[in-house]
């Protein structure tokens, strides 16, 4: 960082056909890096996961009219990218194990209007790409897959992330690795590269000097990562491997205090998965102990731990939802004439993902790679206390 401040030269890209069209000495060398390291044919700096799920959707020519399925169990981003486009978020329900996208209630969701499929690593574990890829090929749809959460973990032998047509990361400052903000886009696609990149530097200035032939969706942005950024990210990615593995140790240790508590159900991974504990995520069955979910989480904060009740509210209730109101004050996309489908947002459409919010999970940052052996006992000191004590919290 400090060579980048020397050089003076903070960033390098240049929103005209052009060499610095693609940015800097370090964002290149920062993407080859990337690329290199997962596997992929192409990676494409942004300055955001959120702005790479945008290009991703804008690259993969969404638009008005048509459905992506989504996660309503996930960062806003990963469905309002949809929105951006003009397009209709439906979301279907989250596997009870480990709250990714649930394959079968995809296979529900689809009709004739889908065209995309955004599926999220949800806490770190890798969703089930293998059956979502193969219903999205049976019906000709894309898919994103949303690996902000889960970097370095692995599925059936692969990278996480970069196991559908496009693949984003996020490098923002309380992820495994970061660079404060900033975000990685990935494809083995050369055309879908190529969108992303021109959606990333303003697109629509560009097509003409660069003869590109497919102009749906290019409207440009500034998704740009600077030089400094990028040099943070190529000393970042040396110690991604380490500090999941760290995480996956530190996971493995407090499962094994943990279990047998009554009322307690440690984090899955899936054969043929690893997980990359984003968020420690515990179930919890207030049947088993007699004891409210929302008074065991008070206990256990009222003995230093900072954990919570549930991870986000299902997206579906936020008012955006509820009201369907997005662009304008009409409610585009919602009322969009050319949508020709139906959508629901009512409480009750994804069951699994409301049971598991409002009242199951219980999530924490209790296994990240700072922690060392005394604070995970410190950790499982406290749930042991708490459970040793139900007769009273009763």
């Amino acid at each position: 960082m400090m060579e980048v401040l020397d050089s003076g030269v903070l960033s390098q890209f240049l929103g005209t056909w052009h060499p610095d069209f693609y940015g800097g000495e370090r964002v290149r060398k920062f993407e080859q890096e990337w690329a290199a390291y997962f596997g992929v044919k192409h990676a494409v700096t942004v300055n955001s996961a959120t702005s790479g799920l945008y290009a991703a959707i804008g690259a993969a020519g969404i638009g008005p009219g048509d459905e992506v399925i989504v996660s309503p169990y996930t960062m806003a981003a990963s469905a309002t990218a949809a929105l951006v486009y003009g397009a209709i978020p439906v979301f279907a329900d989250i596997d009870p194990e480990i709250f990714c996208l649930s394959p079968a209630s995809i296979r529900q969701r689809i009709t004739p209007y889908t065209r995309a499929i955004i599926a999220v690593d949800i806490f770190g574990h890798p969703a089930d790409m293998n059956e979502i890829i193969g219903i999205a090929r049976e019906h000709n749809l894309v898919v994103i897959e949303d690996n902000a959460q889960g970097p370095g973990t692995c599925y059936h032998g692969r990278a996480a992330g970069c196991l559908a047509d496009l693949g984003i990361f996020s490098l923002n400052y309380h992820k495994t690795i970061h660079t404060g903000e900033g975000g990685v886009v990935v494809t083995d696609n050369d055309e879908l590269a190529e969108r992303v990149q021109l959606i990333r530097n303003h697109a629509e200035v560009v097509v003409r000097s660069k003869k590109v032939q497919n102009i749906v969706n290019m409207v440009g942005f500034n998704y740009r990562m600077t030089e400094i950024e990028a040099a943070i990210g190529s000393e970042q990615l040396k110690k991604l491997k380490g500090l999941v593995e760290k995480r996956q140790e530190n996971a493995a240790y407090l499962s094994g205090r943990l279990s047998g508590l009554p009322g307690l159900s440690t984090p899955v991974t899936r054969p043929g998965a690893s997980h990359g504990y984003y968020l420690y995520a515990l179930r919890y069955d207030a049947k088993a102990t007699g004891v409210s979910r929302e008074r065991f989480v008070e206990a256990l904060k009222h003995e230093g731990l900072m954990v919570n009740v549930g991870y986000v509210p299902p997206i579906y209730l936020e008012p955006m939802y509820q009201q369907r109101i997005a662009f304008g004050k009409d409610g585009f996309p919602f009322t969009y004439p050319g949508y020709k489908g139906t959508v629901d947002y009512g409480k009750g459409i994804c069951p699994v993902t409301e049971r598991m919010h409002f009242e199951e999970l219980i999530c924490g940052d209790l296994c990240h790679a700072g922690l060392g052996k005394d604070e995970l006992d410190d950790i499982a000191g406290i749930f042991t206390k708490v459970c040793s004590n139900l007769e009273e919290l009763k």
